[in-house]
């Protein structure tokens, strides 16, 4: 029988699933939100799960009012938890404080650590994030696979997007990784790697943005290729040479003129053919280009 706590992450994992599908589900959406407002869910599951998160992310990106209302009900009960907590605790140290006065200090010191540690939690229901180290990523019970999940949470950080989850796009992107690999073998590793860097680009800030934003879903960014991944500059440096490598190819290849003038460097045999073509002012000579027929063997005579 699934535990409450898988019942949730079950749940979770779903709704963000939903959300990134470029045609909304709205039945199946209001249906996991009823499932989520039948479920005792106490104040332990909400910080081990973070479901406080994906339903805000679905909150955010409907437009139905019925799914709104549900994701916002679900955001206010669980706040009361979290405040619930905050009064007990205050209460329990205030009542340590009168019968120990000595660690005043410190009990007003952990007063204040407490009342900060709810309102972060608060803050995060409401989908404003706080630092890396009040909200790391979800855990895992694999090291390796928790390690990647920080790194790509460490990557995601943008100053444009003070406010985003990057904790949550960051355990979504290494779980539709790891979906993919089913391991956490050298492919897996790579295949983070390779994100990571991309995320990192200084030149590529646009792919952070539309990641964080959900332009572009966790599965998706997860199994772009490189040429999709590349920052504009690169693509468009990749473009030219690409089309400098078919030029070349044509020009090598069709309309050249036959010639045993030329000996192939490769093959050492003279059935070639050669372009000549006007590559620098119109003052100097044109350059010469020879291919060889035998072993495709292709060089500029000068």
């Amino acid at each position: 029988m699934m535990s409450l706590e898988q019942e949730v992450l079950d749940i979770g994992r779903k709704l963000q699933k939903l959300v990134g599908e470029e045609t909304p589900n709205n039945e199946a959406a209001t249906d996991l939100l009823n499932r989520l407002k039948e479920l005792p869910i106490t104040l332990d599951i909400l910080q081990k799960t973070r479901i406080g998160m994906a339903v805000n992310v679905v909150r955010k990106g409907t437009s139905k009012e019925e799914i709104q209302t549900l994701a916002k009900g679900l955001i206010k009960s669980w706040k009361k938890l979290l405040d619930g907590q905050d009064k007990s605790k205050i209460q329990r140290q205030s009542s340590q404080d009168k019968t120990d006065s000595p660690s005043l200090n410190k009990s007003a010191s952990n007063s204040s650590f407490t009342r900060s540690d709810s309102n972060s939690s608060v803050s995060s229901l409401n989908g404003k994030s706080s630092s890396s180290k009040s909200f790391p990523p979800s855990r895992s019970n694999d090291p390796i696979r928790n390690r990647c999940r920080e790194m790509l949470m460490n990557s995601l950080k943008c100053e444009d997007r003070p406010e985003s989850d990057a904790p949550a796009v960051a355990t979504a992107i290494e779980e539709a990784v790891f979906a993919v690999f089913k391991d956490t073998g050298s492919k897996y590793k790579n295949r983070v790697k390779s994100r990571v860097m991309n995320l990192r680009d200084k030149r590529n800030a646009r792919l952070r943005v539309l990641v964080l934003d959900g332009d572009i879903s966790a599965e998706k960014f997860a199994n772009m290729t490189a040429e999709e991944l590349a920052h504009d500059d690169l693509k468009k440096e990749r473009e030219e040479i690409t089309a400098q490598a078919i030029k070349d190819h044509q020009l090598a290849t069709t309309g050249g003129t036959s010639t045993g003038q030329f000996k192939c460097g490769r093959c050492g045999k003279r059935n070639t053919t050669y372009n000549q073509v006007q590559t620098r002012s119109a003052d100097e000579p044109m350059t010469t280009f020879v291919y060889c027929q035998e072993c495709g063997n292709r060089w500029k005579f000068c």
